[in-house]
């Protein structure tokens, strides 16, 4: 009987740490914060893109604004005037995700778009891979490896050279894309990269050269409102607005 008192304690915190541990398995542990969404494209001043808004709250917009958000479960683009709950009615974008997020073999690639000399002005194309390195965008660029950089051209016509330098060690190398190509390799046993440093990017005579300083995002992100945050985290805002546009 003295140890009553004791016992039924004992009894007591397992039958809690039990219903616990079904309801973590179940899913339903209690209220849980809920997942930002990632406001990857936008035209309203409130919500500028990389902005984080709740994924169960909602956004009020004003007559022509319009702002497209990655949720867990996918994309939702809004467009005002009106009052919208972020995370309702997502489309799926895993198809598209998943081509644009693609990790590829650091091997040329005949891919981009060709000027013609029949228009006088031509759009700017797209980068096709979240991981390309735009040679001519300068800012913070987010990848996995940075043993595995590939260098990205939006207009493949002519044999261009590159120079990529480390202003800190004064050393360069040369990247030459071929007529018809606009991918290609940095080889590391000419240049390693490092993380935090900022190397320049520079083209034909003529053109501006681009400085971009890279991150390491560490382990493989799959879920796009994940990746979304570990950019905005980092400040590759590029790749954010690239996201945007493709899925």
């Amino acid at each position: 009987r003295m140890f009553s008192g004791t016992f039924k304690k004992q009894m007591i915190r397992a039958a809690c740490a039990s219903t616990t541990a079904v309801g973590l398995s179940l899913g339903v542990a209690g209220p849980a914060m809920a997942a930002p969404a990632v406001v990857v494209k936008s035209s309203a001043q409130e919500y500028p893109v990389g902005s984080k808004v709740d994924d169960a709250g909602s956004i009020t917009l004003r007559s022509g604004d319009s702002v497209t958000v990655l949720t867990k479960k996918g994309t939702r683009t809004m467009k005002g005037p009106g009052t919208f709950q972020v995370g309702a009615q997502p489309k799926s974008n895993r198809a598209r995700f998943a081509n644009l997020t693609r990790t590829r073999a650091a091997s040329r690639t005949a891919t981009g778009a060709v000027r013609s000399a029949a228009v006088e002005t031509i759009a700017r194309p797209m980068s096709p891979n979240l991981y390309y390195v735009d040679v001519a965008k300068s800012g913070t660029m987010c990848l996995y490896n940075l043993e595995q950089v590939r260098l990205w051209r939006p207009f493949n016509e002519g044999i261009v050279t590159y120079t990529v330098s480390d202003p800190a060690s004064e050393t360069s190398v040369d990247v030459t894309f071929d007529d018809g190509e606009s991918v290609a390799p940095l080889d590391p046993a000419l240049m390693a990269l490092s993380e935090g440093k900022a190397y320049t990017i520079a083209g034909p005579e003529g053109s501006d050269p681009a400085t971009i300083t890279f991150a390491n995002l560490g382990q493989q992100i799959r879920n796009p409102s994940d990746l979304a945050t570990a950019l905005v985290d980092k400040g590759c805002m590029d790749q954010v607005a690239l996201m945007g546009e493709r899925l």
